[in-house]
């Protein structure tokens, strides 16, 4: 019998099982692939099977891309860490084309569903011009993915000869020239700061924000609308100019300086009082500090919402600065924890709950208005600016986690953007009385679910009891399965407390679109408070 203390050597360790070897990104890619036929099953038609032929030959694309960006081949610094997510970001924008098209074409809103055309067609554009470049830039030409993208394009643009008409085609292809122009701005000025998929999906957005805004200022005698709606457009072409505009001149001059940062509050304060505030009292009709204020006062139950999101601000800078007195009067090492940045979406989602029950008009607003403030603090930080740009670097850099790896911190845009994004892409003028039937009713509640509760709760949940992990992730099964419990705890809260929402026996839809979306958070590497709420909110549009 060998005993304990033989001096025989170890048996080698088993190679470990098939389950473990299992690429994440192909995980991935399968659930966006479940998310793409779903959307074929409800829509059906030649834009959802162009859908599927994109889907496909971004997976070889981004096979390509990932080995590039492994090789030290890319052109541009990308954020370490994570794959290139070519899949993920190109079937965001056309996917959410399709849902917007079919909710518009049952309202029989016209106008509506050709513009949900556009965006379906224009995401497809982008993805393809995306591909293009990874294919033109991978040695050697990977022939056969060539041959699988030049069939999706082929399909792709005989859709688009077929369905849009001439203008819209100009419009697609202006697009286009904003993307390639401002491609290039963004990613030699901030390296490291996105994944290609990343900066496909903020860059293009931001792209056809600035189309539709210059479009609609050229023809001001088909403004109509909500004057709401247009305060993000011109908040986002606001903040982009003051961005590029500083990036460019403080390459050439000191930043830090007193009169540098005079000159940077001034620029600020003539963009926005002389020549956005102009142009947004063009589409609203009225002077927009007068109208704010008239909109801001208009019944009771504004004003105390204002005060206690005033409140929750408080209470959220109280953590931030209690954090940072901590790792004063400790060890200058000192990270926040999962648990401690998690704080702040349960404050996000106590701001936003409240405000989607009782008026969404003024959570869109101010919303707007936090983003437009997120950004203006940004580049103070950023820029080091005086007063507050060497505090806000201290402060900050305690909540830094692996994602903010390039020069701008963006966790916590990238938290409001993904519980807001649902609130803005509303279809509200497809949706008779402000409201969707079925799990359309939960839309706006999509960055609450899949960011304010869903990927809390993997998080905290994961990080302290989970011990199952999923194949080829940190990730854990309890924390994706108390995800999923969360969410569907918290719906039934909404039907509790929205009167609203109704949703006609759609439970097992609903519930496989959540499960969906918390296998996407478990498996991908790009920023999951930005793709989650975007993926729930087609799932629940369907």
């Amino acid at each position: 019998m060998q005993t304990i203390c033989s001096d025989q050597p170890p048996l080698p360790a088993s190679p470990p099982p098939a389950a473990m070897q299992i690429n994440p990104v192909h995980v991935e890619s399968t659930v966006v692939l479940a998310v793409v036929l779903c959307v074929h099953m409800a829509v059906w038609n030649q834009h959802s099977w162009c859908s599927i032929a994109l889907v496909i030959q971004a997976f070889y694309v981004q096979h390509k891309w990932d080995r590039l960006l492994r090789s030290g081949g890319a052109v541009f610094q990308f954020r370490p860490a994570a794959n290139s997510g070519i899949v993920p970001a190109s079937m965001v924008m056309p996917l959410l084309g399709l849902a917007l098209r079919e909710k518009c074409s049952a309202s029989g809103n016209v106008y509506f569903e050709r513009f949900s055309m556009v965006i379906t067609i224009t995401g497809m554009m982008l993805a393809l011009f995306l591909s293009l470049i990874a294919l033109g830039i991978t040695r050697p030409v990977p022939t056969n993915t060539c041959v699988i993208a030049g069939m999706a394009g082929s399909a792709i643009l005989y859709t688009t000869k077929q369905t849009l008409t001439v203008s819209e085609v100009i419009e697609v292809l202006e697009v286009l020239l904003i993307f390639v122009y401002l491609s290039l701005i963004v990613l030699y000025l901030l390296p490291r700061c996105f994944t290609p998929g990343e900066a496909l999906l903020i860059v293009g957005g931001i792209s056809f924000i600035v189309n539709q805004l210059i479009k609609r200022s050229l023809n001001l005698a088909e403004v109509k609308g909500d004057p709401v709606n247009y305060f993000l457009p011109v908040v986002v072409v606001g903040s982009l100019l003051l961005g590029v505009f500083f990036a460019l001149l403080f390459c050439f001059m000191e930043s830090e300086t007193w009169v540098s940062s005079l000159f940077f509050h001034m620029m600020t304060a003539v963009l926005g009082l002389g020549i956005l505030m102009p142009w947004l009292s063009l589409f609203i009709g009225r002077h927009p500090i007068m109208w704010l204020l008239d909109f801001l006062t208009l019944n009771d139950r504004r004003l105390c919402l204002l005060g206690y999101w005033v409140f929750l601000a408080v209470v959220a800078t109280c953590v931030v600065l209690h954090q940072n007195y901590q790792r004063q009067s400790g060890s200058k090492k000192h990270q926040a924890s999962t648990i401690v940045r998690k704080y702040f979406h349960l404050i996000v989602v106590a701001t936003y709950v409240p405000g989607l029950i009782y008026d969404r008009q003024l959570l869109h607003v101010a919303s707007v208005g936090c983003l437009a403030v997120f950004l203006f603090l940004e580049y103070v930080r950023y820029f080091r600016i005086r007063p507050l740009g060497q505090l806000l670097r201290q402060l900050l850099t305690l909540f830094l986690d692996e994602r903010d790896s390039g020069p701008l911190i963006l966790t916590h845009i990238y938290l409001l953007l993904g519980m807001s994004l649902p609130i803005w892409l509303f279809p509200g003028p497809c949706a008779p009385k402000g409201i969707l039937p079925g799990a359309g009713g939960l839309v706006p509640y999509a960055g609450v679910l899949a960011v304010g509760v869903g990927d809390t709760v993997a998080s905290v949940f994961g990080s302290t009891m989970g011990e199952i992990r999923w194949p080829g992730t940190k990730k854990t099964m309890e924390g994706t399965a108390t995800s999923v419990f969360a969410q569907i705890i918290a719906v039934a809260m909404f039907l509790i407390f929205d009167g609203s929402i109704n949703l006609n026996s759609t439970y097992s839809w609903i519930v496989g679109s959540i499960t969906l979306v918390a296998m996407l958070e478990a498996y991908t590497s790009q920023i999951d408070n930005l793709f989650l709420p975007l993926y729930l909110f087609i799932l629940l549009l369907l």
